[in-house]
C-alpha cells in the first residue's frame, strides 16, 4: 500500500502577503507537490469542470456563493477508489472558514474506512477554520491525524516542515 495526496489548488490571481499576486503555481499545489517528492504519494488534482474566474474578487464571490448554497461543483475527473492506499494526504486552501466546494463534490464519494488521513490547508491566516469538522464528516471511519497549516507566504520555504509533519 502506497500514499496518496487528493488536493484542490488554484493558480492566478490570489491573495498573498497581505496583496494580490498573480501565482503561476497555486500555493496548495506546492505543498502537494512536496508530499509526492518526500514520499512518492501519488498526485489527484480535483479540478472544477467550470474554472473559477481568474480575478480574485470574482472568485471569492463564486466560493461563497456556493458554500452558501452547500454546492458540489461538478468536477473534470473523479477519484472513484482509494482501496489501494493506506495514508490519504487531503489538501486545500482555506476558503470561507473551510475546504472549497470542489472538495466536497469529491471527498463524499469516497470510502474512508481505515485510512489513515493527514490533511493540510494553506491560508492567509485563518488556518483550518471549521474544515477539520468538516473532514470528520466527509472521511468517516478514517483516522484523521494532525492537520498541517501552513501560510500561503511560507509555502516556498515549507519543506522541511512539510517532512516533520510527514513523520509524525
Amino acid at each position: 500500500m502506497s500514499g496518496l495526496v487528493v488536493y484542490f489548488s488554484r493558480n492566478g490571481e490570489n491573495y498573498f502577503g497581505g496583496e494580490l499576486k498573480n501565482l503561476e503555481k497555486g500555493n496548495t499545489e506546492v505543498i502537494a507537490e512536496y508530499i509526492h517528492e518526500l514520499t512518492g504519494a501519488d498526485l489527484f488534482k480535483v479540478e472544477p469542470s467550470v474554472e473559477y474566474p481568474i480575478d480574485y474578487m470574482e472568485c471569492i464571490d463564486v466560493a461563497k456563493k456556493e458554500q452558501k448554497q452547500n454546492a458540489r461543483p461538478e468536477i473534470k475527473e473523479t477519484l472513484n477508489d482509494i482501496s489501494s492506499y493506506d495514508t490519504i494526504y487531503i489538501g486545500f486552501p482555506n476558503w470561507w472558514g473551510t475546504l472549497p466546494m470542489p472538495m466536497f463534490t469529491q471527498l463524499e464519494q469516497l470510502d474512508f474506512g481505515g485510512k489513515t488521513v493527514k490533511p493540510f490547508v494553506t491560508h492567509e491566516g485563518s488556518g483550518f477554520g471549521t474544515s477539520k469538522k468538516d473532514l470528520k464528516k466527509l472521511c468517516a471511519g478514517a483516522d484523521i491525524k494532525n492537520g498541517l497549516s501552513i501560510p500561503g507566504v511560507n509555502v516556498g520555504d515549507a519543506k522541511g516542515t512539510v517532512e516533520a509533519w510527514i513523520n509524525e
